[in-house]
């Protein structure tokens, strides 16, 4: 985990797979670390060899990167995980510090 989150300070945000101190993938998101200055097709590319990483790694999930961008995005659906704790978004409180 520390590799990974150490790469990702390197790569200005992204994603990144790591697995027995290897990287063995990573997507680099330099701009708010949401999007790539890279063009379409490198970014498509690089996001396959990060799904198959990924994948490697026993995930069951198509889009790993898609539902983790999301979980910590406090507007949808209605329990959301912060850096200041789980939110109730319809009533945009704190449940859990």
């Amino acid at each position: 985990m520390a590799l990974a989150a150490n790469r990702l300070t390197d790569l200005e945000g992204g994603f990144v797979v790591a697995c027995d101190g290897r990287i063995l993938a990573e997507l680099p998101l330099p701009v708010a670390g949401l999007m790539s200055l890279d063009p379409f097709e490198t970014v498509r590319d690089t996001l396959i060899a990060l799904r198959a990483a990924a994948r490697t790694l026993g995930t069951p999930l198509e889009e790993p990167f898609l539902q983790l961008a999301f979980l910590a995005l406090p507007v949808i659906p209605a329990l959301k995980i912060t850096d200041r704790g789980m939110v109730d978004v319809a009533k945009f409180e704190i449940i859990a510090p």
